[in-house]
């Protein structure tokens, strides 16, 4: 009977939580970088969690969800996620898909026909950022007027009846109006207040316990204080937006552990219909044909051929960032309580970065590239990778040079892809490289043959 009920008790822990724990070494690496990013970034804490192979394997937390006095941040704190809430106001849509109650092609119309040129834009266009209505919200910081508490139906009337800024389709253009009315199609169509549809439907299922809704949130200390700072000047508590105004574009808070929850599912295709993932997982075209590399409410991307899916936050007082790799089955979520380290790219290009540099097996371009870094810190490169005309400008003094500049930047913290392209026969890729000291670029350029013609290291501006 013991061993019966040790067995049924197991059944009942989500798979989730069943953790594939990184390496001695890599917690190490990990720490030691992250703590790297909290000390030159001067955030009061940060919050992290990272998948691997499908199974949350990490998960920490850095400094003061509170300051004055200060209340240290744990797994359990909650943080504001800002815009990282429209790939689950996309999920409600698709779920509502699923039950045969709407469909992403539908217009607006058929749901808000008062709105502009409802009959011409479609769900789809405006989860995936493609319908032009105008951002109510294009500013950094909120006026005096977004202090106040704001009804939807009033902010609605206002901002969603405005002349498109082009036809739907023709261009990509970031609106939080966009989401404001798909979370109102999900009201509308469910009959049930946003929240509550988004924790039947996927919070619950999912067990992500943690989740808030900003609009109303618990007077408890497991929930992070956001901060701001005007210049270099001295740390201040936020003043937020009123109730109303982050909505289904940005008004859910969580722990991070709770964002990797939602990442596992969406990797292992698990909650909702494949129609639906194919949905996320497919950037929209524009009617040209350019794809706009954005799904719904995430970014599709394949840098040096390695499909990630992305999406990042700003508002008041806080910052986030969530970015999975489906085929390794890899995450990292990122989560922040001040709004000078925005998304982009304090986080995504630094802090995960940095993250996955330690977690994620590299790209075989990444790989080279690591080793040939490598070499050059130790002064000496293996040949073989480079051609006549690469090991000609590769003499012993240059190494030696190279050796003695690169000491000043200490250890490398991040490779980043930035892009490659054809000339001249040759192929050429631009490499971001952070290392414990600052930051360098590196040109790379292969012949033919997919020898080097050259690796050039160097200060990045």
């Amino acid at each position: 009977m013991r061993q019966l009920l040790v067995l049924m008790l197991f059944f009942l822990i989500p798979l989730q939580a069943v953790a594939a724990p990184l390496s001695p070494q890599q917690e190490r690496a990990v720490d030691e970088t992250v703590r790297e990013w909290l000390a030159g970034t001067e955030a009061p804490s940060v919050s992290i969690a990272v998948v691997r192979d499908g199974k949350v394997a990490y998960a920490r937390a850095y400094g003061n969800a509170r300051l004055h006095p200060d209340v240290p941040a744990t797994p359990q704190t909650r943080y504001r996620i800002c815009s990282v809430t429209k790939q689950f106001t996309a999920a409600g849509i698709l779920a509502l898909q699923d039950e045969g109650k709407l469909s992403l092609d539908d217009r607006v119309a058929k749901y808000f026909p008062d709105f502009a040129s409802a009959d011409k834009v479609s769900i789809r266009q405006i989860l995936s950022h493609t319908a032009s209505y105008p951002d109510f919200w294009p500013a950094d910081v909120p006026t005096p007027r977004m202090m106040r508490p704001v009804d939807l139906k009033l902010l609605l009337d206002e901002w969603a009846t405005k002349p498109l800024a082009s036809e739907p389709g023709t261009e990509w253009r970031y609106s939080n109006t966009n989401f404001f009315i798909a979370g109102a199609i999900v009201e509308k169509v469910s009959g049930e207040p946003y929240f509550a549809f988004l924790q039947s439907h996927i919070f619950a299922p999912l067990r992500m316990n943690d989740v808030e809704d900003n609009a109303n949130p618990p007077p408890r200390l497991a929930y992070a204080t956001g901060y701001t700072r005007f210049g270099e000047g001295p740390v201040r508590q936020v003043s937020y937006a009123g109730p109303g105004w982050e909505y289904a574009a940005g008004g859910l808070a969580m722990t991070p552990t709770d964002l990797a929850k939602w990442d596992i599912s969406l990797m292992d295709r698990a909650l909702l219909s494949p129609q639906a993932y194919e949905a996320f997982y497919t950037p929209v075209k524009l009617n040209s044909g350019v794809n706009t590399k954005y799904s719904l409410g995430l970014g599709v991307y394949e840098p040096d051929g390695r499909l990630d899916l992305q999406h990042g936050g700003d508002g008041p007082g806080f910052a986030a960032e969530n970015m999975m790799w489906p085929a390794e089955k890899s995450a990292v979520v990122v989560l922040t309580n001040n709004e000078w380290t925005r998304s982009i790219p304090s986080l995504r290009d630094d802090l995960v970065a940095r993250i996955a540099y330690v977690v994620l097996p590299p790209t075989r371009n990444e790989a080279r590239a690591r080793a040939i870094f490598d070499g050059f810190r130790r002064g000496a490169v293996d040949r073989a990778l480079f051609n006549d005309e690469g090991n000609a400008l590769l003499t012993a003094q240059v190494l030696a040079d190279q050796k003695e500049g690169l000491a000043r930047f200490g250890p490398p913290r991040a490779f980043i892809f930035l892009n490659e392209g054809a000339s001249g026969g040759m192929m050429r890729r631009n490499w971001k490289i952070r290392t414990a000291n600052g930051t360098l670029s590196a040109i790379e350029i292969d012949d033919p043959n997919g020898k080097l013609e050259q690796f050039v290291v160097s200060k990045a501006e």
